[in-house]
């Protein structure tokens, strides 16, 4: 059966803009849009065509794409408030990690925690940013560090997609840090992470991306260009974690790999935003992660702007830089902070983190033939969504075609 949703107005976010169609109509038929324009055009042309349709009055809403959220590593063990306590106190983060702390203890806590456990943790994480209009979401790897347990977590996220209303892309992101066994031999695990994990991984058809970190607390450029080289060979997009504390030209090295996006990006600099404009990888922006460390140094902006990069926003959600649980917190931010327009920030997560996914041809902006997945907001202006700080905005979540129940 067809549905007509009625009586609302469109910011469709083609284009990555606002593209408002005011007194709209919408009509899906099953998972996808069928048909989108105004109550006029559907009164002249389509209103005697349809028979058997279910009518959804939107009572005068504004209708977006859904959100998606396109870097977060919601699986994880344990958590780490107790560190973030201590730090308040005045402990350094060099010392919590000789105590065991940082990183290491949450690839413990995965290691040692059962699928059903990280099933349970994640679920419910990811049902927060579902109320907040989350219909797309990338779950990153990276807490395994071996092929047990990276293989562990993405089929906890596969899982996920299977048990909850959500589009799940799973990236792994098995150079992320060294694990306790390779420490001292990063070189050696870069070569365990290519020879071993990635083929194995890719046969087990768990891979969407493959990620990395590429800083001088993580990897090298030169080690991250052999993950690259080998996901490349094994047909899987790549995507980067770089320029977050320093200027290693990481992201410069992911747009020669056409990578689908560079994350972070604080000490990004023109050359890189060149780089990535000229193989259209998305930046993907984390303020949450800038917020929670309390950075100094901004994104360069307006580098990104001059040279027409696109630009996503997303939580990062994980444990120690970014427990991050709303993605509209991160639009209000990315305003905030990073001097982004509500225009701008809508088109953050949607269109352009549908680029960053590359699931734009499928998501991210309500047009014919794509998903429909939207959300109908009872507010009077799309810059709203941006604009209020926390809470719960009255709306309705429609994921493909259907009004989800939370």
């Amino acid at each position: 059966m067809k549905k007509l949703w009625t009586n609302c107005h469109i910011a469709s976010m083609k284009n990555g803009q606002y593209s408002t169609i005011e007194n709209a109509v919408i009509i899906t038929h099953q998972e996808k849009i069928h048909w989108i324009g105004t109550a006029q055009d559907f009164n002249l042309y389509h209103s005697t065509h349809l028979e058997n349709i279910e009518k959804i009055d939107l009572n005068g809403a504004w209708v977006t794409p859904g959100f998606i959220d396109c870097h977060t590593h919601s699986i994880f063990g344990g958590n780490r408030s107790v560190e973030f306590e201590k730090r308040l106190e005045g402990v350094s983060y060099a010392e919590i990690a000789a105590q065991g702390g940082g990183i290491a203890s949450t690839v413990r806590a995965t290691r040692e925690a059962t699928d059903d456990e990280l099933l349970q943790s994640a679920s419910n994480r990811i049902k927060a940013l579902l109320k907040d209009g989350v219909t797309t979401i990338e779950i990153k790897s990276g807490y395994g560090l071996d092929y047990e347990n990276e293989k562990k977590m993405l089929n906890v996220a596969k899982r996920i997609g299977e048990t909850l209303p959500v589009t799940v892309k799973k990236t792994c992101l098995a150079a992320h840090a060294l694990p306790p066994e390779y420490k001292d031999q990063s070189d050696a695990y870069i070569e365990y992470i290519c020879s071993e994990m990635l083929p194995k991984l890719q046969q087990d058809g768990l891979i969407d991306a493959v990620d990395a970190f590429c800083e001088y607390l993580a990897f090298s450029p030169a080690q991250v260009e052999k993950v690259f080289k080998v996901a490349q060979s094994l047909n899987i997009p790549v995507k980067i974690h770089a320029e977050q504390l320093s200027a290693l030209g990481g992201s410069s090295l992911a747009a020669r790999y056409h990578a689908l996006s560079a994350d972070h990006l604080e000490y990004l600099t023109e050359e890189d935003a060149k780089a990535m404009s000229a193989s259209n990888t998305i930046a993907v922006l984390l303020p949450g992660a800038f917020y929670f460390l309390r950075e100094t140094k901004f994104p360069d902006i307006q580098a990104l702007k001059k040279h027409q990069v696109k630009i996503a926003l997303s939580t990062d959600l994980n444990p120690g830089t970014s427990p991050v649980l709303s993605l509209r917190l991160m639009m209000n931010m990315g305003s905030t902070l990073f001097k982004l327009t509500p225009e701008q920030t809508l088109a953050a997560v949607t269109i352009n983190a549908a680029y960053a996914l590359g699931l734009q041809d499928t998501h991210g902006s309500l047009e014919v033939g794509k998903i429909a997945d939207f959300i109908a907001w009872n507010i009077e202006h799309p810059s709203e969504i941006t604009y209020w700080l926390g809470g719960d905005l009255d709306k309705k979540v429609i994921y493909q075609g259907n009004i989800r129940d939370f």
